[in-house]
């Protein structure tokens, strides 16, 4: 039996067809980011959401991935508010369009 493999693009969200799927990665990565910090830190949803002025089901939504009405901006202000830079450089593309992508580090 043969079946045909193909490699992704390394954006699930690209892969599954999403509009702006970038974006969608951003965020995901964001988010993972936050819950990593509130993990590292032993931290309750409510403690979280009180450091990071979210409410404790905004917390709960980030561990399960649900990112609907999470914008760039105000995943950017909670991790600010646990006390991470973020650096943000635009340089030219090297196609027709650019890419928006996130390095954690």
């Amino acid at each position: 039996m043969s079946e045909k493999i193909t490699r992704g693009s390394g954006n699930v969200f690209k892969d599954l067809g999403f509009d702006n799927p970038e974006e969608y990665q951003a965020k995901a990565e964001l988010a993972l980011q936050i819950i990593k910090i509130i993990e590292d830190r032993a931290l309750t949803q409510k403690e979280a959401a009180t450091l990071i002025g979210a409410t404790q089901p905004d917390i709960s939504k980030l561990k399960r991935g649900q990112l609907k009405g999470f914008t760039l901006d105000r995943l950017f202000s909670f991790l600010l508010r646990l006390n991470r830079n973020i650096q943000i450089r635009v340089t030219k593309a090297r196609g027709k369009s650019g890419k928006l992508e996130t390095v954690a580090a």
